[in-house]
């Protein structure tokens, strides 16, 4: 598939397309087959629904310190009709798993609940414009 339907298929997934979709796009296209596959575990259910699999990797980005990709998977979250209470008890297991570190690495994708957008960050995981 080629990047550009592959990028389309991950905004309509996630809500966004991510910023460093559109550059991996441009300069290496073979790597979206791969990527399209690990996207396709996650954004799409199976056993575990997408919103699940997605608080997951809003947990596991955490654990990771990467306060660009948690806004995304917040976003993301948002998109798949995650509520305030889920993020919220997502929120403890990144406590019990990564300690407080972990959920102040969420305090910019959290004000995303309360609808504030969230800019600068200059991160490719955060939301970039839409291709057409």
């Amino acid at each position: 598939m080629e990047p550009k339907k592959i990028i389309k298929s991950i905004d309509g997934k996630m809500g966004f397309t991510p910023e460093i979709m559109n550059m991996m796009g441009e300069m290496n296209p073979e790597l979206f087959e791969h990527y399209k596959k690990c996207d396709d575990g996650i954004q799409e259910d199976g056993a575990l629904s997408a919103k699940v699999k997605v608080l997951m990797s809003l947990a596991v980005m955490a654990a990771q310190r990467c306060e660009p990709c948690c806004e995304s998977q917040m976003r993301s979250a948002l998109n798949h009709g995650a509520t305030k209470e889920e993020i919220m008890e997502t929120m403890n297991v990144v406590f019990i798993t990564s300690g407080a570190p972990g959920v102040a690495t969420c305090k910019r994708a959290l004000k995303l609940i309360e609808g504030k957008e969230v800019h600068g960050g200059g991160h490719g995981c955060m939301a970039g414009r839409r291709r057409q």
